[in-house]
């Protein structure tokens, strides 16, 4: 037996409905601890501002329509049907991703790990990421900081880090400023 991640296609809206169906199969004894590990619903969180400029942390899943479900299944004797087949009678699941008459297949151990990180069930670099997109060449007015009122041109973007680099006139120069996307409005 080897454990790894499975992935589960249920209904789009149904993936946290599903993830407490299956742990409570789990509570009830109907499925078996030893082959069925772990459920999660990869989430992931963002700050979106409000109209009222307010900030706000949203969580919403980055995977729609899939839950992921650790498990250890048997090889031998088509030992893994039962708890599959458990697993896909729940309403509302589709069933597992790839064929359905062989045993399901793994995520391979980077793609679980990357999927696992980004949604903060693994330690990594988590980031709270912004709903806002800038592009170069906008222009942007800053509405915190130092520089608050001052408008400029957005010169370099950094999604990851959730900055832009704003090329800003001081004293009759253009001046790089690196700011937050939450610390500036598009114009």
């Amino acid at each position: 037996m080897a454990t790894g991640w499975y992935v589960l296609h249920v209904y789009s809206g149904h993936e946290k409905k599903i993830k407490e169906l299956i742990e409570q199969l789990l509570r009830i004894g109907e499925l078996d601890r030893e082959i069925v590990r772990e459920v999660t619903v990869p989430t992931e969180k963002f700050v979106e501002k409000g109209k009222n400029g307010k900030e706000r942390t949203v969580t919403r899943n980055f995977m729609p329509g899939y839950v992921l479900v650790e498990m250890d299944l048997p090889d031998a004797d088509m030992g893994w049907k039962i708890p599959c087949s458990k697993i896909r009678a729940i309403q509302g699941v589709s069933g597992f991703l790839g064929p359905t008459d062989r045993k399901p297949q793994p995520l391979s151990g980077d793609e679980a790990r990357a999927i696992l990180q980004k949604s903060g069930d693994i330690k990594g670099e988590r980031q709270v990421r912004s709903r806002l997109t800038f592009s170069q060449g906008e222009q942007v007015k800053i509405t915190e900081g130092p520089f608050e009122t001052f408008t400029g041109v957005i010169d370099e973007v950094y999604p990851d880090k959730n900055k832009l680099k704003v090329m800003v006139g001081i004293f009759g120069r253009n001046t790089p400023v690196e700011v937050d996307f939450l610390q500036v409005e598009k114009i």
